[in-house]
């Protein structure tokens, strides 16, 4: 009865593995990819990117927009280092 059972838990693996399902069909309304997503998405993305590039690589001294301390300067110094930035 053993020997049964497990032929016939082989037979049924085998056909599950070997038996092809289509995929699935996705479809993406029309809305989530539009011009206006697409332009507010980059703009904040690219905001971002030029945020990060002032505080890491320019702020500092006669630049800093946060007046002529050097807070922001030696919070990301290792960084700026580390990102080829020269500073001193």
């Amino acid at each position: 009865m053993v020997v049964l059972a497990r032929r016939q838990e082989a037979a049924h693996g085998e056909h599950f593995r070997t038996r092809q399902y289509p995929a699935p069909r996705v479809r993406v309304h029309p809305d989530a990819l539009s011009r206006g997503r697409v332009a507010l998405i980059l703009s904040i993305t690219v905001f971002l990117a030029v945020a990060v590039y002032y505080f890491v690589g320019v702020d500092q001294g006669m630049t800093s927009l946060f007046g002529h301390n050097m807070m922001i300067h030696e919070f990301v110094h290792d960084s700026r280092h580390f990102l080829g930035f020269p500073c001193h």
